[in-house]
């Protein structure tokens, strides 16, 4: 069994790993109540599940209504105690002051561009983005009336400036892209922003802990809570933070007006997820770094898309930006293989689920090659390319399983008599 650590050089590995081994303590003390005298607590708050909330008399319920995030225990559908915990320690984890938990992530893509844009408006939007995002964009924004212009996600400033315009209110990118995995450049982004008067919106979830975006310019991230922080594959949730109350009205309240808020169980299951995230990450980080790098000596591969590595567009801005990396990356086969032999590597596969998820425990392989929507010329170019998330199995069985499935593809071509 080939042991994937052994490729990984120590200096390399720290890098990656340190990120998630700082946040560790974070995050199990975070969101918890403490004893007080002899009062005992339980380690986990509890979830308290309810729609009508009662009060003693109509001043306490008006009181009730003018709290911290607005008429926030009137109702059960304005959020609950659980949520609001939940909240805090996101706020806390991002770098801001105020986060609004949502049903999901798209939720949470969707609901900046809902409370920062109205008819007659122009978004500017990464054209890396997940696909919903770039549905959502494409079907409801423009019909009601916000213009959308997709940029590539590599531009420069001159070549992004060119696209602003007067009324250019909202700037969205994502870090890195879905699936072509580009780190962008966000505090020019940033600045680009600053000089039209616009907000920027950065999808945040490959980052979580990694990269604080109100450090860098932003004004609001995005998380898709279900991978990470919830980390079991068993929640669907969301959550949008904001680093001023300039950005958190209009989002708090659209998120009322809307309904976007999540049950009480998913906020649950979530801050229990987040307590080992740490401790996960830490070990599905370094495995996906060492397949990563077992992957690029493949004659197979054209290229690995893996923010640590050289190999992947805008590998400076994550060595400048990110205090580690996660354990999602791509991988772009060399040009004489065809979508057909990447297509039984997969499903041959014993250790790789194909799911079109990441975040969970376990390992998972998804092709992008032909379920990527883009208006700009594609990074990947060569042959077929697939998305790998490494979870917590053992790396040497890990690398063993895509070895067959890779020995397999190189099998098919020799014998199509392909150089």
């Amino acid at each position: 069994m080939t042991d994937p650590m052994a490729l990984v050089p120590p200096d390399l590995l720290e890098r990656v790993v340190r990120g998630w081994r700082d946040m560790s303590t974070r995050l199990v003390q975070m969101g918890r109540d403490r004893p007080e005298g002899d009062r005992g607590v339980f380690v986990n708050p509890a979830a308290e599940r309810g729609s009508t909330v009662l009060f003693s008399s109509l001043e306490a319920m008006d009181r009730a209504g003018h709290g911290r995030y607005g008429p926030e225990l009137i109702y059960g559908a304005m959020g609950s105690p659980i949520q609001h915990r939940l909240e805090a320690v996101i706020a806390e984890i991002e770098g801001g002051t105020h986060a609004q938990v949502v049903p999901s992530g798209l939720a949470a893509c969707t609901l900046p561009l809902l409370a920062y844009l109205q008819a007659g408006d122009h978004c500017l939007l990464s054209d890396s983005v997940y696909g919903p995002t770039r549905r959502f964009a494409d079907r409801v924004l423009r019909r009601f009336g916000v213009d959308v212009t997709y940029f590539p996600p590599m531009a420069t400033e001159t070549e992004l400036q060119a696209l602003v315009r007067p009324d250019t209110r909202l700037v969205f990118a994502e870090s890195p892209g879905s699936h072509s995995f580009e780190v962008q450049d966000i505090p020019m982004l940033g600045r680009l922003a600053a000089r039209a008067g616009a907000r920027l919106v950065v999808d945040n979830t490959w980052g979580i802990g990694l990269f604080n975006p109100f450090a860098h310019g932003a004004h609001v991230s995005v998380q898709a809570l279900t991978k990470y922080a919830a980390g079991h594959s068993d929640t669907i949730i969301g959550a949008v933070t904001v680093a001023s109350d300039a950005d958190w009205r209009p989002l708090r309240d659209t998120a009322i007006q809307a309904g976007q808020t999540a049950g009480p169980d998913d906020c649950w299951l979530t801050l229990r997820g987040l307590r080992t995230m740490g401790a996960r990450l830490e070990r599905q980080a370094a495995t996906a770094l060492g397949l990563a790098l077992w992957l690029q000596s493949r004659p197979e591969v054209h290229r690995v898309l893996h923010p640590a590595l050289p190999s992947c567009p805008g590998h400076e801005y994550w060595a400048r930006d990110f205090s580690g990396a996660s354990s999602l990356f791509g991988v772009v086969f060399d040009a004489g293989f065809t979508t057909a032999d990447m297509t039984a590597m997969i499903d041959g596969l014993q250790h790789f689920g194909i799911g079109a998820s990441w975040g969970g425990y376990e390992s998972l392989v998804l092709p992008t090659t032909g379920g990527i929507s883009r208006s700009c010329l594609s990074v990947t170019g060569a042959g077929p390319a697939c998305r790998l998330h490494v979870g917590l199995e053992a790396g040497g069985l890990l690398v063993d399983d895509l070895a067959r499935g890779l020995d397999g593809m190189s099998a098919a071509r020799a014998g199509r008599g392909t150089d």
